[in-house]
């Protein structure tokens, strides 16, 4: 450290690169010596801001990237009173070189930045009318290049503060140039790439505050797939080469539209022909396109399914298809059908009746086999299969000792949440059904239900102690003794106290 003080200390003309390499250095040697660092790291910050407005482009834009290796220590220090000021001069620092007028400074600023966010969140949202204010002000001075860059820190801005970016002072600044450039694009422009991913962001950050500006992006999205149809059939008829990319942005923004509005989405839906768009893309051969259409999927059964039923049966089909032999080839393909065939199943109840056994024997290899599996795709093959086990209990429960064991392991490992509550009440609702085909698992179930920290939902509390008194009375006496005994010690205490057993 007294090396690298000392070349940062140096300001003589002819000692620039010496500085540049100790800024590097001290970039470097960020992540592996963190611990060693901790204690110098007000001064090592106090030295890199002035290296901010050092005269050599190559000092400030190393500078950028060094600042962004210590994101989380300088935002982890920003909620201490005496550190606060720090946090700010970086933020400053880093959005007067957004504005440089060297394009290789612009660029690490920009990024640097969007490190800061990530790590920063809502630490930014007392700071966003100076913040949109200096990024908007770069989009008018940014070349192709860099706005890439500077699309993707926006982005990062809006996945940051979220709804706190939802008031009016907010959106004057930041959405008259970006639906300018929107509307000036063509549509065979690589350039809406980038745009449509900020948009994503934009629209699920604002949710009903998106809604003044949802219905040109729907109506450009809707197009620019249609558009790509065609070129896929005739590229001379469409007028452009057919690529998959602007499908698949298309795609995403259509689900952060769906996301963010909810409900409100269904007077765009009804009145084009997204749903007949979307079932050529669950179809299409290219993954990317099948990923972000299933997802689009789930999302539009969540705000507005009534729209999808006419050819549901055809989508729950094409979706059940992403569940075969080949899961692994396509992970987030078959994540995404999973996820879904769930949100379906739990909005239309028992018409999904005529697949749930298709789904199930998919679902279940998926569970058995889970060694090397992705661990998104088993905790949405467990919430799918309870949310199939929910509504159609009938269907499913005379095959549960076929799949509690390996769905029990994958409920463990979800996380408290509305989904996992869908699941354990196709657990009970199972139970009811056919209580014997449980009872093999029962240490499983146990451990299953031990891994609740919270159930937010009483009726689902009063449900699990339902169940697990029922096998108390079916077992009774010695052989209930013999089952509860078999579990862990600190989880029979945790049940018996929770539950009363």
């Amino acid at each position: 450290m007294p090396l690298v003080q000392a070349k940062l200390s140096s300001s003589s003309e002819e000692t620039w690169k010496e500085r540049e390499a100790a800024v590097l250095a001290l970039g470097a040697i960020a992540e592996g010596c963190i611990q060693g660092l901790l204690p110098h790291m007000s001064q090592i910050i106090a030295f890199l801001v002035p290296m901010l407005e050092e005269k050599r482009s190559l000092v400030r834009s190393i500078t950028c990237w060094t600042l962004s290796r210590y994101s989380k220590w300088i935002v982890q220090t920003a909620g201490h009173p005496d550190s606060q000021s720090q946090f700010d001069t970086v933020l400053t620092g880093l959005l007067a070189r957004i504005l440089d007028s060297n394009k290789r400074v612009q660029e690490a600023a920009c990024s640097a930045f969007a490190t800061l966010e990530e790590e920063a969140a809502e630490e930014l949202a007392p700071r966003l009318e100076p913040i949109l204010r200096h990024l908007m002000f770069a989009f008018g001075k940014y070349q192709r290049r860099n706005l890439r860059i500077l699309y993707d820190a926006i982005g990062t801005l809006a996945d940051a503060v979220g709804g706190q970016l939802n008031e009016a002072k907010y959106l004057e600044i930041l959405m008259p140039p970006l639906i300018n450039k929107w509307q000036h694009l063509p549509d065979s422009d690589k350039d809406l790439f980038p745009l449509l991913e900020c948009l994503t962001s934009i629209a699920q950050a604002l949710g009903s505050g998106f809604l003044q500006y949802a219905e040109p992006v729907y109506i450009r999205c809707i197009n620019l797939i249609r558009t790509q149809e065609v070129a896929k059939a005739d590229p001379g008829i469409a007028g452009v080469a057919y690529d998959k990319d602007f499908i698949v942005c298309s795609l995403d923004l259509l689900s952060g539209l769906a996301e963010g509005l909810g409900s409100s989405i269904e007077n765009l839906v009804i009145r084009s022909d997204l749903r007949d768009l979307l079932l050529q893309c669950c179809g299409n051969e290219a993954p990317d396109v099948r990923q972000s259409a299933l997802a689009l999927l789930g999302d539009l059964a969540k705000a507005c399914v009534f729209h999808l039923q006419p050819r549901l049966v055809d989508f729950l089909n094409i979706a059940a298809k992403q569940l075969g032999s080949e899961v692994k080839d396509n992970v987030s393909v078959a994540n995404n059908a999973c996820w879904a065939i769930g949100e379906i199943a739990v909005k239309v109840g028992q018409e999904i009746s005529p697949i749930v056994m298709n789904v199930v024997s998919c679902l279940v290899p998926i569970l058995s086999n889970a060694e090397g599996l992705n661990k998104s795709l088993l905790e949405n093959s467990a919430i799918t299969l309870g949310r199939l086990g929910w509504v159609c209990p009938d269907i499913v429960a005379p095959h549960m000792d076929h799949f509690m064991k390996p769905w029990c392991a994958a409920l463990r490992t979800i996380r408290d949440d509305v989904e996992k509550e869908d699941a354990f009440r196709g657990l009970c609702a199972m139970v009811r059904v056919n209580p014997g085909g449980a009872v093999s698992s029962f240490i499983q179930m146990c451990e299953a239900i031990g891994s609740w920290h919270e159930i937010r939902s009483s009726e689902l509390r009063v449900e699990i102690g339902q169940v697990l008194h029922g096998y108390k009375q079916m077992l009774s006496g010695y052989l209930w003794d013999q089952y509860i005994g078999a579990l862990d010690p600190s989880l029979r205490e945790k049940l018996v106290k929770k539950y009363s057993l």
